[in-house]
């Protein structure tokens, strides 16, 4: 059977998981912690002491013997060990690890031959072009893919974020994972890269955060323990005051080095997009990550943003001196049940539709024009 006829592979990226599965499935089939385990006993010997034959099958089986996902979590605490986060705030910054990591995630969990599926990956919307690169490389020279998109996750989130039966894709997506928060406008397919804006405060920070507060009250937790049961903590007991301040909407109470609440970013973020596109993202601010899943944090997000924008229309009322009313601004902060998942289930959406596969670059082009043609990927859009 021809690639085409198999589904998509998609795999989001994420600092703290990784989300993969096939296309046309509503949620992904796996979401793994993006770390690995590797064995560095092996390589822990010198070639003339065991030998060059010996040391080379020390090598490869410290290629061999690694884990990922909570297999690697429970390696942890192995002294032959160890850890390795091969994503940095949205970056890969490990490709030998992360090369490791999709290898399990496609023979090990998914259980398919990459050489019968076309990829979907996502990316980091401020993620460099040399980066494309090496996916692309390490898909058709490790995996032998026959076809690759590679996708920026704020693209797919809009996708997954449709509130009409016609999928609108102007709009602004608040990306709240674990390792950074973005917010990013997209103008019909197409970001606006001059109005992105990333905050250093996302999940993994609410977690120590939470850890932070565990400590002070002197709660008997394991150290060990404690960063796992605070982000348990988070996931299940958390929620968003309509009032009382928060990390997100009042940064500075966790840290000083920054100090712009989330409402006023999104602001700030439509405001230096182009005039005649931002009545349109005003209306379509789509909520995506883990991190935007506390309660009450769609309803806060809106309700402050609208604050804003209204007390900058009737300033601008004020100091025209007309008499006239201006137009009332309509803001509307989307949530939907695919949030979480928002990214993947985007990538999920578009994937199968036929469009896709005109998009994909395909192995023959990889063959004639070389990794390169990876830093761009056409727009496409149902």
């Amino acid at each position: 059977m021809d690639a085409t006829g198999r589904p998509a592979v998609i795999i989001d990226n994420g600092t703290g998981y990784t989300k993969v599965g096939f296309a046309g499935n509503v949620e992904p089939c796996f979401i793994i912690p993006t770390v690995v385990a590797v064995n560095e006993s092996f390589l822990g010997q010198s070639a003339p002491k065991i030998g060059t034959a010996a040391y080379h099958n020390a090598g490869v089986m410290a290629d061999l013997d690694f884990f990922i996902g909570e297999e690697a979590l429970a390696k942890q605490h192995a002294s032959a060990y160890s850890l390795s986060y091969p994503i940095r705030q949205g970056q890969i910054e490990n490709w030998d690890t992360m090369e490791r990591f999709w290898q399990q995630c496609l023979f090990n969990y998914l259980r398919c031959d990459p050489e019968d599926h076309y990829m979907l990956l996502t990316e980091s919307p401020l993620t460099a072009p040399e980066n494309r690169e090496y996916m692309g490389e390490i898909m058709f020279e490790t995996f032998n893919v026959p076809g690759l998109y590679i996708a920026t996750q704020a693209v797919l989130a809009l996708a997954a974020g449709y509130t009409s039966s016609k999928l609108e894709m102007t709009g602004v997506v608040v990306d709240a994972g674990d390792g950074m928060t973005h917010v990013v406008p997209v103008s019909d397919g197409y970001i606006i890269g001059s109005s992105i804006k990333s905050i250093p405060v996302a999940g993994r920070d609410l977690s120590n955060f939470v850890q932070q507060l565990m400590r002070d009250q002197y709660e008997p937790v394991p150290p060990e323990d404690s960063l796992d049961v605070s982000r348990r903590i988070k996931e299940m007991y958390c929620y968003t005051c309509a009032d009382i301040v928060k990390v997100f909407f009042s940064p500075e109470i966790y840290s000083s080095d920054f100090t712009t609440p989330l409402p006023e970013i999104v602001d700030n973020c439509i405001q230096s997009a182009p005039i005649d596109s931002r009545r349109a993202l005003y209306k379509n601010i789509v909520l995506s990550g883990g991190s935007t899943m506390f309660k009450d944090f769609q309803r806060r997000l809106d309700r402050d943003i609208k604050k804003r924008v209204d007390a900058r229309v009737s300033a601008s009322e004020s100091k025209s001196g007309s008499g006239q009313r201006a137009q009332a601004v309509e803001v509307n902060v989307v949530g939907h049940p695919m949030q979480r998942f928002a990214v993947w289930f985007g990538g999920s959406l578009l994937a199968s539709t036929p469009d896709f596969y005109n998009a994909c670059h395909t192995k023959a082009e990889y063959a004639e024009y070389g990794s390169s043609m990876c830093r761009l990927n056409p727009v496409f859009k149902v």
